[in-house]
């Protein structure tokens, strides 16, 4: 009866062996990227996140400034590609912005709380198709707020309120003007989402030319304090890509294909970046070793 017991063994090692389709899947590291403001220049980010998905590259989250927050939900919609360029490429100052002078600022921009809705048809966090943050500046404290749930209006309406140019916002009890004061590129905001591998997205918004009004001169003197401030978002980013949008004036709306192409190029060239870094953090998460993040950052909507 030996040769019984063998063959019993054999059945037993076959059916508890651990077959190829029954291995374990490697896990996929999440993927987040962080969008810079730039008013017009913003459009970029779209060819950017169109760039990546076309690849094959999913994104898991975003995080917005200012017109990083704009492109990000727009993308986030749920709308077609094309439809979200068309509605970039109707924009103009006066679908978001009023001239109301003031002593807080020169302009209103309460008509963008209603943008979502009326543009894009939707109003909440909870309908994006992929997890939106969108960063605003406390005015009083200088910190950063971040909001990811809710309303999508009125935060996105403080992350776009250009100090000097627009007023502040009041909202949730807080003084809010626009996030790149305090998040440039919120990358630190991607992270705490949950990212693995973060993709920074900066525009640098003004070509080195003479101001002719008092917008660029507004825009030209906080690209100065960018350049000179603590850009320490830079080292917390995997990838950071500078789309080449210098050259595109604040109110360019009308060049949106010339924007989402220039989001796109710099997307395709840092493709081989981003691989790496997803193939290493790959490796990270398969081992279980938790991403960095800095503390201490002000959450709104929470």
């Amino acid at each position: 009866m030996g040769w019984v017991q063998a063959a019993l063994e054999r059945v037993r090692e076959f059916a508890y062996a651990e077959r190829p389709s029954e291995a374990k899947p490697a896990v996929r590291p999440k993927l987040g990227v962080a969008l810079g403001g730039g008013f017009a220049r913003g459009i970029a980010h779209i060819g950017v996140l169109h760039s990546l998905e076309e690849h094959g590259i999913p994104i898991d989250y975003i995080a917005g400034t200012s017109a990083g927050a704009l492109a990000g939900i727009a993308y986030a919609s749920g709308l077609p590609f094309k439809e979200v360029v068309n509605r970039a490429a109707a924009l103009r100052f006066g679908v978001f912005g009023q001239w109301r002078f003031s002593w807080l600022g020169l302009a209103s921009n309460q008509r963008l709380e209603s943008y979502p809705k009326r543009h894009l048809n939707i109003t909440t966090f909870d309908e994006l198709r992929i997890p939106v943050t969108i960063a605003a500046t406390d005015l009083i404290s200088g910190d950063p707020v971040y909001f990811d749930h809710g309303p999508l209006g009125p935060p996105l309406r403080a992350s776009c309120a250009y100090p000097g140019l627009f007023q502040p916002v009041q909202y949730e009890g807080r003084t809010l003007v626009d996030g790149f004061v305090a998040a440039t590129v919120p990358v630190e905001a991607v992270a705490r989402m949950g990212a693995d591998v973060i993709i920074a997205v900066f525009l640098d918004s003004e070509a080195m030319v003479k101001p002719t009004n008092f917008t660029d001169v507004i825009g030209r003197s906080f690209t100065i304090i960018q350049r000179h401030a603590d850009l320490a978002w830079r080292s917390k980013a995997d990838v950071v890509i500078e789309p080449r949008v210098r050259d595109f004036a604040w109110d360019d709306f009308a060049k949106t294909p010339q924007l989402v192409a220039a989001g796109e190029e710099a997307m395709l060239a840092a493709m081989p970046r981003a691989r790496t870094a997803i193939e290493a953090a790959s490796e990270r998460v398969a081992a279980k070793e938790p991403r960095d993040i800095a503390t201490g950052t002000g959450w709104g909507n929470r």
